[in-house]
């Protein structure tokens, strides 16, 4: 069936076919991939389409095929090339974790310990940076700080580099490097440690396709229990914290007892979760 080329009629077809996909938020989807193959904003798009505006055939097809890519459950970032990160526009695409809206009120924890610092320069870092989100979080919004972002997957890597040169922050330097080896020479100097580690135990099968086909593995799982790569964080942050340091980890839901105790098997002092907005446990924090 065609579809007149109006933005009002393209917007109501973007929004059935995604309803028809499976798409939560159909209609939100569908006036941001219209806003990117128009070059305006989401507002912008539903302005048109009260007014009605015409679509040329060239931005019409390739709506068009950007509604099917997102049907098939491609992720919209992946699509727009772009995922939004509290004040951050983050590049992204193949090869890299897209940051979650929740990872925006962990980062706040690092912003918040690092501000608290009485120190002129506080220092952080974040282990497994992947795009850079979360360090470049703390870099532009605590300008003061000295951040340091570790990332060991070449691909994340390029995503990282290119957000970091975006972002224009020179107080954050990106290092390639497997976490157990990350900067000893700053060992014991570090005011914040903060990471968002793979925590999906091997055997699950994430429910979202946007997940499970396009996330890359290593980004997810971390072992038969999902806790490998936390305790090798929270081995590596004892060594770079300085003492009265904290430590600050994104988990799953269920996964807070656990840390909890291998946190304080490993010797860290006052371990607390915190709940995202929809109440759920989304963060542990422990003091060197």
């Amino acid at each position: 069936m065609s579809t007149a080329l109006t933005v009002s009629a393209l917007r109501e077809h973007a929004i059935r076919v995604l309803s028809a996909a499976g798409i939560r938020n159909a209609d939100v989807d569908a006036e941001l991939l219209l806003g990117h193959v128009l070059g305006v904003s989401r507002g912008q798009v539903q302005a048109m389409a009260v007014t009605d505006a015409a679509l040329d055939p060239e931005q019409y097809l390739a709506t068009i095929e950007a509604v099917e890519r997102r049907a098939a459950r491609e992720p919209l970032q992946h699509i727009t090339g772009r995922a939004p990160f509290r004040s951050l526009e983050l590049a992204v695409g193949p090869g890299v974790f897209i940051p979650r809206p929740e990872t925006e009120s962990v980062a706040q924890l690092a912003i918040d310990a690092l501000l608290a610092v009485p120190s002129p320069s506080p220092r952080g870092i974040d282990l497994g940076t992947g795009s850079g989100a979360i360090a470049l979080a703390m870099a532009t919004e605590v300008p003061q700080a000295e951040i340091v972002a570790v990332e060991n997957s070449p691909r994340a890597f390029i995503w990282a580099k290119q957000n970091l040169r975006e972002s224009g922050a020179d107080n954050l330097r990106l290092v390639f490097a497997d976490l157990a080896e990350a900067v000893p020479e700053l060992d014991g100097t570090f005011d914040v440690v903060i990471s968002n580690p793979p925590y999906i135990p091997d055997g699950a099968i994430p429910r979202d396709p946007e997940v499970r086909l396009f996330d890359p593995p290593p980004a997810l799982f971390g072992g038969p229990d999902g806790l490998e790569v936390v305790r090798a964080v929270s081995r590596r942050a004892a060594a770079l914290l300085r003492p009265g340091g904290v430590l600050i980890l994104e988990h799953g839901e269920l996964q807070a007892a656990a840390i909890h105790e291998l946190l304080r098997a490993d010797g860290w002092r006052a371990p607390a979760t915190t709940r995202d907005l929809l109440g759920r446990d989304r963060a542990t924090s422990a003091l060197r």
